[in-house]
């Protein structure tokens, strides 16, 4: 049995889970997943499809009620009403019997569409703006439904076809509990894998053909530049693309293009010295041909003279020429120092065999063999289907440079959490097509620093490039300022990396989870969830002339928000407008949220674990946060520090870390941004340094020993008041294109406010240039 075609988990349902008919056959999963399936000739399937590869979980607590071929069950939050027959919308019927609080019972019968929220999509190839996407597992009516009948099977280490004509459906029925949908959906299509480390930092990515000195000059440019970079992409031109014609072309090849990498073993090592894992970028459609250097070997392997120079085609079915695609084409690159691939598979969803998709081949063996080197598995490549978030990370394809597309994409990123597809990379900054626009670029940068996977990315274009440099003076340090940020946030996302792997919780959801019952939570397509302490509002429109920001329609959950850029504290539980010059964008962070960064404000840190972190801590309500650290390999030695908020008795509490402590630095150096707020260091304190800063107060820890931890507490702690209101009240008037006299008038009835509420009633008696007042409202009103 091939060990690169296997997937986790045991297919076979347990037998106590089954109730069956002659042509039926009902499996209760889970008490919100029931599988029903259809045969006509009573042949029913236990082997493991793309997307269920895990069947044998336990059985649930089921009332069943049975009269001959009739059926009722009923899990608790589920009833199922069936009448033996062939499947109809009169015979089959699931209710979800754990609806929205005061709504009506909802149900579902075959052949309906289920009022699904959307999964995601295969490639958004030659795409501008919105696609439709494909099915998830969350519903706004409770019930969403799999469709699994047309999948492709696994048996014994090989692609096999299904049983034509049956029926095999997924029927998810949580009712609102949308977290517990994505949870059902792991247990039976499997866990999400843990990811490197430095898979979180920034990628740096382009099409073009680099010579090994070029790119090297590149990264010593981005070092100068003091932005830190932790992957290397070489796309496609790392091979030979100028072939012999009689070849055919050169969009697939194995062969390191010697004009361009000389010495390829000594390139990548000087790339890993730099700290850089590398991916190359292979387009394997068309097969191995006579010019690589490896055919001689692939042909006898698969029984081709290799005088005739006969091309052998790529055959993914075939478990011979898939042992000689690795063996000689892939491991002796691994071996020169490749640490991944780029699948770039853009051929269809047909093979040799019918209904065996040649991505689906690619992604799981290509990830199953990476396991070879002892390292966590990682692969590159599209997303094919349910199922996919095993095999992460999606490249979700190549993306117009149009606002209509990064409108798209943190909507298209949130949702594909939906059907548990959590770890998109996106061309961040777009690939190809559109004009050039500085605001644009700096948009899509903040939210790449905000999206799974960071990847800049364009085209073989002289004129679309992404090297910060290239931009002016504003755009370019903002676009710098972000970059760093994103190797801050490291110590956070490998957290919410362990917490996917281990709890089944994407790092990006969509509002509408944590407040399934708020209507305004699905009214905010590209606003989500970031990990457990943060939401975040992309601003994806153009800036408004008059005040020279970006804005965003935004709404926030219950509770305080204060933004992480600004130190504006936010009451929540209310839609709102947000507005925001292009150095900055709305990230809030939640009452009592503690959000660990590496380094300190603004400085350019790799991904390795840091010997000095920041806590930033939004005060308003007790907080906790377990950071999670390990050494990176496949068999992780973790070490968890817990640090803790008490919000009454302003105490901060970093404990002694557990675990394998071994691969933590043996003291760090501390220091904790308290939010939106001024304080002072309690008695007993005199060792804390402070500093009021623009976004908070700073307080400076000094050296921590790891194994002792520390307890600060920070005493007359005291949110930003009415005076500091003023003060950005008057920046924005500051910028705006208008009268100036208005400006003055505007000012001095803020100044003779007093208050939040006597302020905008004085500001909206002006009648103001609507997205002004706006701007002046939002900050008055903020924690109003």
């Amino acid at each position: 049995m091939s060990s690169r075609l296997t997937v986790p988990g045991n297919p076979v349902a347990n037998p106590d889970s089954i109730l069956e008919g002659r042509h039926w056959r009902i499996t209760v999963l889970t008490p919100g997943l029931v599988r029903l399936e259809w045969s006509d000739d009573g042949v029913f399937e236990d082997r493991a499809s793309t997307f269920a590869v895990n069947r044998a979980l336990p059985t649930p607590d089921v009332e069943v009620h049975r009269e001959g071929e009739r059926v009722e069950l009923s899990t608790g939050l589920l009833h199922l009403s069936y009448d033996g027959m062939p499947f109809s919308p009169s015979g089959l019927v699931v209710q979800a019997t754990s609806p929205m609080p005061g709504s009506h019972t909802v149900e579902w019968r075959f052949g309906e569409p289920a009022d699904g929220l959307g999964g995601t999509a295969r490639t958004l190839d030659e795409v501008d703006g919105a696609i439709p996407l494909g099915p998830g597992v969350v519903s706004r009516n409770g019930i969403a439904v799999i469709d699994d009948s047309t999948s492709f099977l696994i048996e014994d280490g090989a692609a096999a076809a299904r049983h034509q004509g049956n029926t095999d459906l997924y029927i998810f029925a949580r009712g609102h509990d949308y977290r517990a949908a994505v949870a059902d959906l792991y247990a039976v299509s499997g866990d999400v894998p843990m990811l490197p480390r430095w898979a979180l930092g920034n990628w740096w990515s382009r099409y073009h053909p680099y010579s090994a000195d070029e790119y090297l000059e590149l990264l010593d440019t981005f070092e100068a530049e003091e932005v830190p970079l932790s992957v290397a992409v070489i796309d496609m031109d790392w091979h030979w693309v100028d072939i012999d014609p009689r070849f055919g072309v050169g969009w697939t090849g194995y062969s390191w293009n010697r004009d361009l990498f000389p010495d390829p073993p000594a390139f990548l090592a000087e790339l890993h010295r730099r700290g850089l894992a590398v991916t190359l970028n292979v387009h394997p459609a068309d097969g191995v041909r006579a010019f690589e250097d490896a055919y001689p070997q692939v042909a006898r392997d698969m029984g081709v003279d290799p005088a005739t120079e006969r091309p052998i085609p790529f055959d993914p079915t075939d478990d011979r020429f898939m042992e000689s695609y690795f063996t000689r084409l892939h491991h002796p690159l691994e071996d020169e120092g490749v640490d991944f691939w780029w699948l770039d598979w853009q051929q269809g969803s047909f093979s040799r065999v019918p209904g065996v998709d040649p991505l689906w081949l690619l992604n799981i063996e290509h990830f199953n063999d990476s396991a070879r080197r002892g390292q966590l598995p990682l692969t590159f490549s599209r997303y094919a289907g349910p199922g996919s978030h095993r095999y992460p990370i999606g490249f979700s394809g190549d993306t117009h440079i149009t606002w209509a597309s990064l409108e798209f994409q943190p909507y298209f990123t949130a949702s594909a959490s939906n059907i548990g597809y959590g770890w998109w990379s996106h061309d961040i900054g777009g690939h190809w097509y559109g004009s050039r626009d500085d605001d644009l670029t700096v948009r899509w940068v903040q939210l790449g620093v905000f999206s799974p996977i960071m990847r800049l990315h364009s085209s073989l274009h002289p004129f679309i490039r992404k090297e910060p440099w290239n931009f002016p003076a504003e755009p370019r340090a903002t676009i710098d300022t972000f970059l760093r940020l994103r190797h801050r946030l490291v110590p956070y996302l490998h957290t919410m990396n362990a917490r996917a792997a281990r709890d089944g919780a994407p790092l990006v959801e969509p509002m509408y989870w944590g407040d399934p019952s708020a209507v305004e939570s699905y009214d905010v397509p590209t606003q989500f969830r970031f990990g457990t302490e943060l939401v975040v509002a992309p601003i994806t429109n153009p800036q408004q002339r008059t005040l020279g920001l970006g804005s965003v329609q935004a709404w926030l959950p219950e509770g305080d928000w204060t933004d992480l850029f600004t130190g504006v504290r936010y009451r929540g539980g209310r839609q709102l407008r947000l507005h925001r010059p292009m150095e900055t964008m709305p990230v809030l962070l939640r009452a009592g949220g503690l959000l660990p960064l590496a380094g300190g404000e603004g400085e350019s840190v790799g991904t390795e674990l840091p010997d000095r972190l920041e806590l930033v801590l939004a005060p308003g309500a007790d907080g906790r946060f377990d950071l999670v650290e390990d050494d990176g390999s496949a068999d992780a030695q973790t070490a968890v520090t817990t640090i803790a908020w008490d919000d009454s008795a302003g105490t901060l509490t970093v404990a002694p870390a557990t675990g394998a402590t071994d691969v933590l630095p043996t003291s760090r150096e501390w220091t904790v941004l308290l939010l939106g707020a001024n304080a002072v260091a309690g008695h007993g304190d005199d060792n804390v340094d402070s500093e009021a800063t623009s976004v908070g107060t700073r307080f400076t820890l000094g050296a921590v020993d790891t194994s002792a931890g520390v307890t600060v507490t920070l005493a007359e702690v005291q949110p930003f008041d009415w005076t500091r209101t003023v003060e950005q009240l008057r920046q924005v008037l500051d910028r705006a294109r208008i009268d100036h006299n208005l400006k003055r008038t505007a000012y001095d009835l803020v100044t003779a406010a007093e208050g939040p509420t006597d302020a905008a009633a004085r500001l909206r008696g002006l009648e103001l240039d609507h997205e002004v007042e706006a701007a002046l409202l939002e900050l008055a009103l903020a924690d109003y």
